[in-house]
């Protein structure tokens, strides 16, 4: 009989957790607000990678080492992700996000950089982009971004997720959910490794910084905040289920962001399709330090 790998064996993210330890080292800051831990490679112009709901700074491991050998690399495990301090508010907004962001931008010396917001990261990185600090951002990349359940048109909605999500915190719990909602991140033609990464990422969320995660995810709306001052690209999977390439082309249309789609990726492109994933954001760096449009 012909034998297969569970796409979920522990054993296929064996490598690539021995690779986040040689190639994309974890670093810990101690900022006013807490502790603040990121992942870090590279040297030259800055690219700060902010990732979504279900996942941490390691989802950008194949994307990091791509993009290492021509910038610096840098990906945060968002508050109350990894050994990151959560928030002091329980419902925290964008702000409270976005200021722990430049927290950390300023320990780390960096004045300016090409940010990168996926999934709900899109959240916290339109608020810094477009907040008292956006001449820090040269060029803004959202993939696949979330927009928020808080405009009042979405707020029904919103209601029902965060019932919903905090239930499921509580019981199947985390693990459980990392096994459930792997599948629906990625494509049909995603890799038993592709599974397997998504949801080793998944099961090391921190309970307390998942729920105001969900905070933020049902009370805020992306398009509230002001105009970007600066160049802003949306790129989306084509068979991203979660954030649907129609949502995310009325998403960049509004932004008057230009628009891209990846052929055969789902929501977690990162990590399905790291090659292309590099590929714009390699194009967002050079053309943030030439000033061109892509």
């Amino acid at each position: 009989m012909l034998q297969t790998t569970d796409p979920l064996d522990p054993r296929l993210t064996a490598d690539l957790e021995a690779q986040l330890g040689l190639n994309f080292p974890l670093r810990r800051l101690d900022l006013a607000g807490g502790q603040q831990a990121l992942r870090e490679c590279g040297r030259g112009p800055a690219i700060v990678l902010l990732h979504g709901i279900g996942s941490g700074a390691a989802s950008w491991l194949a994307v990091a080492q791509l993009l290492g050998q021509r910038a610096r690399v840098i990906a945060w495990d968002a508050p109350g992700y990894g050994q990151s301090s959560p928030l002091r508010s329980l419902a925290p907004d964008a702000s409270d996000y976005a200021g722990r962001l430049g927290q950390m931008l300023d320990a780390l010396g960096v004045g300016r950089c090409v940010l990168v917001g996926h999934s709900l990261g899109a959240i916290t990185a339109t608020a810094f982009a477009s907040g008292a600090q956006q001449q820090r951002v040269s060029r803004l990349v959202l993939i696949s971004p979330a927009q928020g359940y808080g405009h009042p048109s979405r707020q029904a909605q919103g209601r029902a997720v965060r019932k919903k999500r905090l239930a499921d915190l509580e019981h199947p719990g985390i693990q459980a959910m990392a096994r459930q909602r792997s599948a629906c991140m990625l494509s049909p033609g995603a890799s038993p490794g592709d599974h397997a990464w998504v949801r080793w990422n998944m099961a090391q969320l921190n309970p307390e910084g998942y729920r105001q995660a969900i905070e933020l995810l049902c009370g805020e709306d992306l398009l509230r905040q002001p105009p970007l001052s600066m160049p802003c690209d949306v790129h989306c999977g084509a068979a991203d289920g979660i954030t649907t390439p129609d949502s995310c082309q009325l998403l960049a249309r509004a932004l008057g962001a230009s628009f891209s789609l990846m052929t055969g990726a789902g929501h977690a492109s990162p990590i399905e399709k790291p090659y292309a994933v590099a590929g714009r954001l390699a194009l967002a760096i050079e053309h943030s330090l030439t000033g061109a449009s892509l």
